[in-house]
This record gives C-alpha cells, sequence and structure tokens, in this order.
C-alpha cells in the first residue's frame, strides 16, 4: 500500500471533533428551516451516518468497476505516493453529472488500492442523496452528502473525504471546457480543513468530459424550471450521450469509450488555527493555490492525450 509516511505533528482530533460537532448543529437548524420539496430534499440527504458504508457491497461492485476502469476506460492513475497520513481532504474536478464517472472511479482505485485500511468517502449533490434507491446506494458505497457537518464528521473520525466544489459548474461544464479546472470560486473546503486540521489534497484528471460531452449547459432552462431554487442546480445541460444522441443530461447514459488519467498532487498545507478560516486573503491564497495545483496537473495529463475524445 501506497501512503507516506512523516513526522509531521499529530492529526488534531481534538479540534476536528469540535468543529464536526459545532457544524452538525448548525446544519441540522439549517435543513429544519427549508419547507416544500427543498425541505424534503434536505431532510433526506441530512440522513447519513458513516457506518452507513457497507464494505461487503462495496466489494462485490468490483465484479462491475474493475472491468469498467481496465478496460473501458483505461484509466490511469498515478501519484500514490504523495498521499499524506489521513486524514486528509481530496479536491478535485469531475464530469459527467449525474454520473460523474472520474469520480467514482477515483473511489474504487482508491478501495482497489487500500481496501479496509484506509477509508474514503466520496460526497454527492443533496438531490443524488434524496432520490429514492439511488440515495441507499450511494450510503452503502460510503458517499456522504457534500455538506460541512458529513465531511467534518468522517475527517474527525479520521477518515479521507474526497469533495468536488465545483458542483454541477464543473461536473457540466462545456465540452470545449473539458481541460479546465473549475471550483466555481467556492472556498468552503479550504476553511473545513483549517477547521479540521488537515491538508488539501488536490486532485487532477482529464477524460472524464469526453464520457458525455456537454454541447450547452442550459443556464436560462434551469432558470425557467426554477431549479436554483429547488435543487441549487443553475444549469440545465443538454449533452452528446449513448444511446440518446443529443439529449438532457438527466437520462441515464452508457458512457463514451473515453480514456480517464487521473493523478494525485502534493498535499497543500494549511493552517491548524481555526482563525484563520476567517482570514479571507488567506483563503483565497489556498483556494488558489489548490486550483493551479490541479490545473496544472490537468495540463500535464492532457499532453498524454492521443485522440480528440477517446484520448
Amino acid at each position: 500500500m501506497a501512503q507516506r509516511k512523516s513526522s509531521k505533528a499529530a492529526f488534531p482530533k481534538t479540534q476536528a471533533r469540535a468543529h464536526a460537532k459545532a457544524t452538525e448543529k448548525k446544519v441540522a437548524e439549517r435543513r429544519e428551516q427549508a419547507e416544500g420539496l427543498e425541505g424534503w430534499v434536505a431532510d433526506r440527504a441530512g440522513g447519513w451516518e458513516l457506518e452507513a458504508r457497507d464494505p461487503s457491497w462495496m466489494e462485490n461492485q468490483k465484479f462491475f468497476f474493475n472491468p469498467l476502469m481496465d478496460y473501458w476506460f483505461r484509466m490511469e492513475v498515478e501519484g500514490w505516493e504523495r498521499l499524506p497520513p489521513p486524514p486528509a481532504l481530496l479536491v478535485g474536478v469531475h464530469s459527467g453529472a449525474p454520473f460523474v464517472w472520474d469520480a467514482w472511479t477515483v473511489g474504487f482505485q482508491w478501495w482497489r488500492q487500500f481496501g479496509e485500511e484506509r477509508i474514503l468517502h466520496g460526497t454527492a449533490h443533496d438531490m443524488l442523496m434524496a432520490a429514492p434507491g439511488v440515495g441507499a446506494y450511494f450510503r452503502k458505497m460510503g458517499v456522504l452528502p457534500a455538506a460541512p457537518d458529513s465531511i467534518a464528521a468522517a475527517l474527525a473520525a479520521g477518515r479521507d473525504v474526497a469533495l468536488w466544489p465545483g458542483g454541477e459548474r464543473d461536473s457540466l461544464r462545456s465540452w470545449n471546457r473539458r481541460d479546465e479546472a473549475v471550483l466555481a470560486g467556492r472556498k468552503g473546503f479550504v476553511k473545513l480543513a483549517i477547521r479540521s486540521g488537515v491538508p488539501i489534497v488536490p486532485i487532477a484528471t482529464v477524460g472524464g468530459p469526453d464520457s458525455m460531452p456537454v454541447l450547452f449547459q442550459g443556464h436560462k432552462l434551469a432558470q425557467l424550471l426554477q431549479l436554483d431554487r429547488i435543487a441549487n442546480l443553475k444549469v440545465f445541460p443538454i449533452v452528446l450521450s449513448a444511446p440518446w444522441g443529443i439529449s438532457p443530461a438527466i437520462l441515464p447514459e452508457i458512457p463514451l469509450p473515453t480514456k480517464i488519467r487521473t493523478a494525485f498532487q502534493e498535499p497543500i498545507k494549511v493552517a491548524r488555527d481555526p482563525d484563520k478560516a476567517g482570514d479571507d486573503d488567506y483563503v483565497d491564497r489556498k483556494y488558489e493555490e489548490v486550483r493551479q495545483s490541479i490545473q496544472k496537473g490537468m495540463n500535464t495529463l492532457a499532453r498524454r492525450r492521443r485522440l480528440p475524445l477517446f484520448g
């Protein structure tokens, strides 16, 4: 197992647990205030627990994901030796929502690398966590809502968490921006890492957007359907997908056989003083450091591409 040894100061468990407890209370109060469909989504997404993850269920998924990663996506992963000791907050970009194959494959490569020795929790949008069937599957796979309370709790428990701050703006970015690191200006992950006392590991990846190319993002259509108010979605993209051809991105799809390349970048240290989370200049600098690291890694990986669409 590739894991970096370190003589650095021990993970500040007390600080992380205190932050997790405070965050859980704050998020619970916010969810209780939500009403209507928004309240239903918030209530269902808020029903998470770390132990909902089922290792035997995950093990059985290998019969699908191993061939998918090795032969369909021909996936290459590097940078395992750069990982710091757990816990860490892994931050990257993803594509092809709602299926985000390049995110799922990171999770399964991690499982293949570490098994139960080092647990990684992925994260997903509240709409997916609330969806009947889908949410239950995600929970068994160890996926948590992309919310401060669940992420802080996992980090406090000594587990790694993978987060994609760009959300739908990233996962549904237009195909002509496929090699661009889009974090959408969302800097909460930096504050979370500071308050939890963990490093940030940037994840660079390319190829995922080719599995379902986004033709246009549909900002006006999202406004017309009031998706921002109902589900915090600002786009309703039209894509090229199999077997539908040109269609909305919400339909089930067979991913195109793109080649996915992924690389863990050097960890980025953040201050362990919780007060630094309120220092906007410091947070901005760390955010940009993470974004630039991801972009640099993506540029390197993109130069290895041989074919415009299939890698």
